[in-house]
């Protein structure tokens, strides 16, 4: 057992039983400093380090994506952080990396100790099914945690929705099959569409309600992005002024009403290593022509600019507001004001800002030292009984009733503390799967790192007297020796009595013992 375990903590606190020898590695991951604090203080207690050769040992650290918006046949970016928890360095250990059954990457890595290793696979999904896949370690001197466990899942269609007098997205959305399209009107706006939609576009409404400022809110708190495109009206600046206060996009100046034809200017290239336009301009001229626009406000720095003007303003900008993201064009979309919707960069940056909208709640992997997992999961029919205890988690034949709640349509589950296997745990609700986690061992459980004797020593401090600790605990010759000194009689103190008693008895016999002079008769 680990000495960390309940057990042994028991042992060590009872005061009533005898000598009590602990042989351990004394790993520092198994246990903090604290446990020294509640060690019995009667009785005697030795500490035995056995004392390995150092090794080393390869592990998964942590396994992402760089994107959250996977599509199937599309090769995607798998990157793998090995960590060394040894004292030894580990070299040209093999790696492999599985999808279902099938291998999909291999390499080998060499690692110092205590140092990491950051390698990207390039992978591909196959189908639109949630992919189990494992990374396979090959360092043979610790083998507990060689295989790391994780998920990818494919994104699921992303929803946009416009709102605006017309639909000016709707040829480039319903184009790709990735996205579901739909458009309203402000005065025919179904809000449960707003509830469902990952991308909201608000596109040149001269006015908007308290309600619908609520609702573009509550799109932003859980997760999606809001793009507004302003309108030329000088009598929509008041109303605008307050959803951006709401969504927490401040300083914004409008321009005085253009005299005429609005005055237009180009909007400057964007830098081709910009992550937001990964993949776009990789075949394109440096020359591109770019798009004019009139802007009709200028946005403060608060924001991360996505493109700009020739002077420097921003275009598009982006903000950041919890989990979600708000972007607002300088200029709106009509003719007079931009050719923007006609330019070559409108589908790839409509595209991208949907794509940024997606995200998963569902982790490639979690830890089995994770406290609780949230989820995003669909609501229940009226009358399916309740959500408070449908959901189980199943590994093999065990099944695991986890605590849980379901609050703001999210499923907090508590992960179970009899959950001690690493691998893969389907949750099932009501006896359907609903999904399958990935659960793996503490990272802490990798790190090999023991305490030496002398640090034992630094911990008990002063206030343990009667806890011993050994150097060189593994070798027998030093624990036999220590427990002949303290099985041995100490004799010194009786010697010294005898000696004194010599002495007394000599003294008294000086003393007292001397013979009388025997008399001699003369005849």
């Amino acid at each position: 057992m680990s000495w960390g375990a309940a057990k042994v903590r028991d042992a060590l606190q009872d005061e009533q039983q005898g000598p009590l020898y602990l042989f351990s590695d004394f790993q520092k991951n198994e246990a903090g400093p604290a446990i020294w604090q509640h060690i019995r203080h009667q009785g005697e207690v030795v500490l035995v380090p056995q004392v390995a050769q150092p090794a080393g040992n390869i592990y998964v650290d942590s396994v992402w994506l760089n994107d959250a918006f996977v599509r199937t046949g599309t090769a995607i970016g798998l990157h793998i952080r090995l960590r060394n928890g040894g004292a030894a360095p580990v070299t040209d250990c093999p790696v492999k990396v599985l999808l279902g059954t099938r291998q999909v990457a291999a390499f080998r890595v060499t690692v110092a100790a205590g140092q990491a290793s950051e390698t990207t696979a390039q992978v591909q999904l196959a189908d639109t099914k949630l992919a189990l896949g494992q990374v396979i370690t090959g360092d043979a001197s610790v083998s507990f945690d060689n295989i790391y466990y994780f998920t990818v899942q494919p994104a699921a269609a992303i929803r946009i929705l416009e709102i605006g007098q017309e639909a000016a997205t709707q040829q480039a959305y319903a184009a790709e099959p990735l996205f579901t399209y739909t458009f309203a009107k402000p005065q025919k706006l179904n809000f449960e569409d707003m509830r469902r939609a990952n991308l909201v576009l608000l596109r040149e409404v001269p006015q908007l309600d308290a309600g619908l400022r609520e609702a573009l809110l509550n799109v932003v708190h859980r997760g999606g992005s809001v793009v507004i495109v302003p309108p030329a009206d000088v009598a929509a600046h008041s109303t605008y002024h307050e959803l951006f206060k709401v969504l927490g996009v401040g300083g914004e100046q409008w321009e005085a009403p253009a005299v005429g034809v609005p005055v237009r200017q180009e909007v400057a290239m964007p830098s081709p290593h910009d992550p937001f336009f990964r993949d776009v301009f990789g075949a394109q001229p440096r020359n591109v022509a770019m798009p004019q626009v009139a802007p009709v406000l200028q946005i403060g720095r608060a924001g991360t600019d996505i493109l700009r003007l020739r002077d420097g303003e921003g275009y598009l900008t982006e903000f950041g507001n919890g989990a979600g993201r708000t972007y607002v064009f300088a200029a709106p979309f009509a003719k007079e004001y931009s050719d923007f919707p006609a330019h070559s960069l409108f589908v790839p940056v409509l595209y991208r800002l949907a794509m940024l909208s997606y995200h998963s709640d569902q982790q490639p992997a979690y830890r089995l030292s994770t406290p609780a997992v949230a989820l995003t999961v669909p609501p229940s029919p009226t009358g399916a009984g309740s959500d408070e205890t449908s959901y189980r988690l199943v590994h093999d034949s065990l099944t695991y009733i986890p605590a849980q709640r379901i609050q703001g349509g999210q499923l907090h589950l508590e992960v179970p503390a009899g959950l001690h296997a690493p691998g893969f745990y389907e949750l099932r609700k009501n006896g359907q799967s609903v999904t399958t986690l990935a659960f793996n061992a503490a990272k802490r459980e990798s790190e090999l790192a023991p305490y030496s004797a002398a640090e034992l020593r630094q911990l008990l401090g002063s206030t343990h007297p009667n806890v011993h600790v050994l150097e060189d605990g593994a070798k027998p010759e030093v624990l036999a020796r220590y427990r002949a000194e303290q099985m041995s009689r100490p004799l010194w103190h009786y010697c010294l009595l005898l000696v004194l008693a010599a002495l007394l008895a000599e003294g008294l016999l000086l003393r007292f013992g001397r013979p009388r002079a025997a008399k001699v008769a003369v005849a």
